[in-house]
């Protein structure tokens, strides 16, 4: 088969077929996904019949690997690999980019489906390269001078008490700490091109008081999150999913009724971030995480 590659939506996402992953990819092949990766943001292949290690393989494809998280466990056996686990909290359904609380976030981040819901388990990626163009001229000019601070310690709770096994994984969640400042528009060290990088993790304004910060970064995130920028994936087992982290948020509804849902994550490290000033992301709580990226 022809490798084909469809746009699913106008503004972000592709779906890809003709491609077998569990195979050799030449390096022709890898770099015509790589390009379409910049371009359409996010690359969705049905049917796959891949394993751990097979999923590994094609991720190292992109360049090197993460560890699995900075503070959560991986998979016994497979350091590059956290279980998604609807059982064990990860119902991740808050818009965020991944890991953006260290200095070098991931590049990219799969996604492989190994149990589904009969219904409801989606997950939505939005594109945030295209809430910055939708941005009036003045708060674009705005946002191109922000920094926001990302942390991994905030209030998962929003106001509610937590249960004893959630209370249990959030301590696992913090039990580093980390503070970075990001630039609140991110220049794309491949395309170029400028999106808001904010995200569940971005919890202030630097210069801002936290209600400042929070009505801000709430307008921010209104553009993210607009239908247009926003593609929807209906899971079947055997779906893996590629998104670029450097030009994304992403969500997965709790819609499901507490059915189980399980999904294999596998991250590509990625590069410090670079602001419209050509300044790059800096530590202001924690350690360089050099644990968790290779870079």
């Amino acid at each position: 088969m022809t490798l084909e590659i469809h746009k699913i939506g106008g503004r972000i996402g592709a779906e890809v077929s003709g491609l077998d992953l569990s195979g050799a990819l030449q390096p022709e092949v890898v770099a015509e996904l790589n390009a379409a990766l910049v371009a359409h943001k996010a690359l969705f292949f049905r049917g796959q019949t891949l394993d751990d290690d097979g999923q590994t393989r094609f991720a190292e494809h992109f360049g090197p690997l993460t560890t699995a998280h900075p503070t959560v466990a991986a998979l016994d056996g497979q350091p590059n690999v956290l279980a998604v686990d609807s059982a064990e909290g990860g119902r991740a359904n808050r818009w965020h980019t991944d890991v953006t609380f260290v200095r070098t976030p991931p590049k990219a981040s799969t996604l492989r489906s190994l149990v589904v819901p009969p219904y409801g388990g989606n997950t939505l990626i939005a594109d945030t390269q295209g809430a910055y163009r939708d941005l009036p001229d003045a708060l674009r000019e705005l946002a191109d001078r922000l920094w926001a601070v990302h942390t991994n310690d905030y209030d998962y709770a929003q106001g509610r008490e937590l249960d004893a096994k959630e209370a249990e994984r959030r301590a696992v969640f913090t039990a580093s700490k980390y503070r970075t400042a990001h630039p609140v528009v991110r220049v794309h060290p491949e395309s170029g091109e400028r999106g808001l990088f904010i995200g569940g993790f971005a919890q202030s304004i630097i210069g801002l008081s936290s209600h400042e910060s929070h009505d801000l970064l709430r307008s921010l995130q209104a553009y993210v999150t607009r239908p247009e920028n926003v593609v929807r994936w209906r899971w079947a087992v055997g779906d893996l999913v590629l998104f670029d982290n450097r030009a994304t948020q992403h969500y997965a509804p709790d819609d499901y009724d507490g059915l189980p849902r399980l999904l294999h994550r596998v991250t590509v490290a990625g590069d410090v971030p670079v602001g419209v000033s050509g300044e790059s992301s800096h530590v202001l709580e924690g350690d360089e995480a050099a644990h968790y990226t290779s870079l």
